[in-house]
């Protein structure tokens, strides 16, 4: 994806600025992810037990689905010229709206909500991020999710 110069990038406030391709939530990246969180819930890893739940069959892990917000990052959001780095501030806000199951395919849907110098040569971003899960009519995960980007060189937002 081609870069887009800092003043470009603020001026979308208020605008979608990215989305990600589909990923696939298939059962063995529950289960890995299920071993190295510890999280063994019936409803992530037992497939013969999970179809006895409401869900019908086994379902990805909230945090699992949160966690694939980086590489939709990665894969959605343009770059911004001069940056030499960018890291997760947190979450001003979280909602875990549907249950991904497993076998679906998700992607993440970025609204650019504000850009504040945190210094010379860094911004604090602030993204409206809707998780959406293909052909269901409700998100995965709605969030406000923060994002500090570092530059070489001082930048105006």
């Amino acid at each position: 994806m081609p870069g887009i110069d800092v003043k470009e990038y603020a001026a979308l406030r208020g605008k979608e600025v990215g989305v990600s391709r589909w990923f696939e939530i298939d059962q063995s990246r529950i289960d890995k992810f299920a071993d190295v969180t510890e999280d063994w819930q019936f409803i992530h890893i037992d497939p013969n037990k999970a179809a006895e739940s409401p869900f019908g069959g086994t379902v990805a892990h909230g945090f699992l689905t949160l966690s694939m917000l980086a590489a939709m990052a990665y894969d959605g959001l343009p770059a911004i010229e001069g940056r030499v780095m960018g890291v997760n501030y947190g979450f001003d806000k979280i909602r875990f709206v549907t249950p991904v199951r497993s076998g679906s395919r998700v992607r993440a849907r970025f609204k650019l909500l504000e850009v504040t110098p945190r210094g010379p040569k860094e911004i604090m971003t602030k993204s409206e991020v809707s998780v959406e899960i293909e052909g269901a009519e409700k998100p995965a995960i709605v969030a406000e999710w923060l994002g500090m980007y570092y530059f070489a060189e001082p930048v105006a937002a």
